[in-house]
This record gives C-alpha cells, structure tokens and sequence, in this order.
C-alpha cells in the first residue's frame, strides 16, 4: 500500500467538561478531506490517545471513519502496550474498513525492552493483523528509541510496511532507508499514482457491479501482456483505473521542522502533528520536493519552520490552539495538559500569521 505524501495525525476535541466532542472531530475530518493530504491518522500522540478510555478510542475511530472523504488513506493508532490489546484495537479499526494500522513501540518496561521483546512483538501484532502494519517510533514521548537495526531487521515481514519515525533524526532515516533498500513490494495505485486501497477497489467494484459494468485489463505501453502486471499496465474496476507501482519499506517521518532534509534522505512522507493546524503548508513542501524544486521546497520549508518546532516545544495545547487560529477546532486538551496563558496565545497567533491554512 502506498504511504507516499502528507497525513495529519488529527487531535481529539472535547467540551469543556473533558468529554470527547464527536461533532467536532467529525467537522475537523471533513475539512481535512478537502486538502490535499493523503490520508488522516486517528488515534496518533497529537490525539490524545493514550489519554482516551477504550470505549473513547472505538467511537472516536467510528466518527473519523464515516466523515473521512473515500479517496484519503485511513491509518489507526491502534498500539498499545500489550500485544493482545493491540490485536483487539486493530481488529476493530478493520472491521470499520480503516487501511492500516500505526502501532507505537511498547515502553513503560524500558529495561525489558531488548531486541528478542520488540522483534517478537511487531512480529506478533504482524502476524496476526488484518491490516498492514506500520512501527511507531517516538522517543521524545515514549522515552525508548527504536535501534534502526531492529526496523532493519522487522522490515522483511510481509506485513510490517513502513515506519512512522518521530525522532527527528535524518541521519537514522537514512539508514533504515538504505538499509531496507532490498525490500521490494508492489502497490496498487491510481492511473496518476495516488494510493489506492483494498476498501477503495472493493467500493469501485461495488459500484461496478451495480452499474452492470466489468473488471478490464488493458495493456501496457508497449502492447504486451504477461501474467504480472507492468507498472505501465492499468486495470480499470468500475470508474476508477489503477495500475501496480514498485514501493519499499516506507519511511515516514514526524518532524515538520526537518521534513525536506528528511525527505532527501530517502522519506516517502509525513505524519506531522503540524499539519493539523496547517495542513497544506506541509503539503507544499512534500509537493516542491516531489517535483524536483528543491529550491521552492527550502523556502517553503523556512516558511513553517520556526513555527512548526515552537508549536511542537509546546505539544498537544499548542497544536490544537494552532488549530483554533486556523478556522479548525481545537479546543482543550485533557489534563495533565494545562490551558495556554494569553502571552503563549499571542506567540502562537504571531508566529502562525503567515501560515494560515
């Protein structure tokens, strides 16, 4: 499955009162929906997640799912720190029809946290998972980092996909990029390459179906066929034409502030808790980059970085007061988060007033 571009890893909303406020996180995916992110995390560190009950986290992966638009990539943050409860989340995020899921690396027993614990299991989880796996790496939260030599070594499972990695480290993403260069996979994609999904196809045959319509193979460039598609090659399911591209072990990162360095060194793109009050900064960045400008890419990449690193110095009541600024709704975070005081407030605006999303 193809994991290239921008995805936010969408904040949770609550009242006042610290209940979750469901219309409002409905609202906030719509409007994600209309941008040209990828796709959309729920249930990422930006979410709160780790402070939800397990009732909170279903209703709250229900929600986002029914508001999301079809064509985004879902991704669910179903880690947690046993392997079963893990299972039961990720479960439960499939049978909601959710693409993949984000499983963050267990830590509240650092010291029991060797190579044997974390390779068996991710190899577990993998295993056993009905959807792709993704590993979560983030050190600044969890207090354990990841060796890029166990990600090396867990990227050859079938299943273990990619890697979100919230270090901040270029150099770390350069080398579990070349160091799983020999991981080669196939993934469906658009006729113009975008990502495309098992619930995708399986809604354009539907749909197909229903129209009366069919399941065409149409040839390759070169008018050749073969029993193995060619990336030229496209299948057409109802409306929608897809074809195959050759993908790896994908990398993704979570610091806004170094995302062009950190695309250079091999990153195929971000879940960036910046992009949730300034999702389409972000996205430009990702698309310069993609295009070759390099020059465009830097100076798209000053423009949001002073503000994506302070904001990020102040975590989770700073993005979500981001958000607030830019028209989304943010709203309070739960304690032990406090409210921002009215001069963080006025940083916050100050800095954000050329990234107005």
């Amino acid at each position: 499955m193809l994991l290239h571009g921008i995805f936010p890893p969408i904040t949770t909303p609550f009242y006042p009162d610290g209940n979750v406020y469901f219309k409002k996180l409905e609202s906030n995916v719509e409007r994600y929906s209309r941008t040209p992110v990828a796709g959309i995390v729920v249930l990422g560190s930006t979410g709160e997640a780790i402070l939800l009950s397990d009732q909170e986290r279903r209703d709250a992966l229900k929600v986002a799912r029914a508001a999301a638009a079809p064509n985004k990539v879902l991704i669910a943050g179903s880690g947690i720190e046993s392997a079963i409860e893990t299972l039961r989340l990720t479960e439960y995020a499939a049978e909601l029809g959710y693409d993949v899921a984000m499983v963050r690396t267990p830590h509240y027993y650092k010291k029991q946290m060797q190579t044997a614990n974390l390779l068996a299991f991710y190899r577990t989880v993998a295993d056993r998972s009905p959807l792709p796996v993704i590993i979560y790496n983030f050190p600044q939260a969890t207090g354990y980092d990841i060796p890029a030599e166990v990600v090396i070594e867990l990227a050859g499972h079938p299943n273990l996909i990619g890697i979100k990695e919230s270090s901040g480290d270029v150099e770390k993403v350069r080398k579990m990029v070349e160091g799983t260069r020999h991981v080669k996979r196939s993934a469906t994609v658009t006729e113009t390459f975008d990502a495309v999904t098992p619930r995708m196809l399986a809604a354009a045959a539907a749909g197909s179906s229903a129209e009366g319509g069919e399941l065409v193979q149409v040839g390759g460039i070169s008018g050749t066929s073969s029993s193995k598609p060619s990336s030229s090659a496209v299948t057409v399911v109802g409306k929608m034409k897809t074809r195959q591209k050759e993908v790896g072990f994908q990398v993704l990162v979570g610091a806004a502030h170094k995302l062009q360095p950190s695309l250079d060194a091999g990153a195929v793109g971000a879940i960036l808790a910046f992009a949730c009050p300034a999702p389409t900064a972000c996205y430009e960045i990702y698309a310069a980059w993609k295009e070759g400008d390099a020059e465009l890419a830097q100076l798209k990449q000053g423009r949001i970085a002073k503000a994506a690193q302070r904001v990020g110095d102040l975590g989770v009541p700073g993005f979500k007061y981001g958000m607030d600024f830019n028209g989304y709704f943010g709203g309070p975070a739960r304690l032990p988060f406090l409210p921002l005081t009215a001069d963080v407030k006025s940083e916050i605006e100050l800095i954000l007033a050329d990234v107005r999303n």
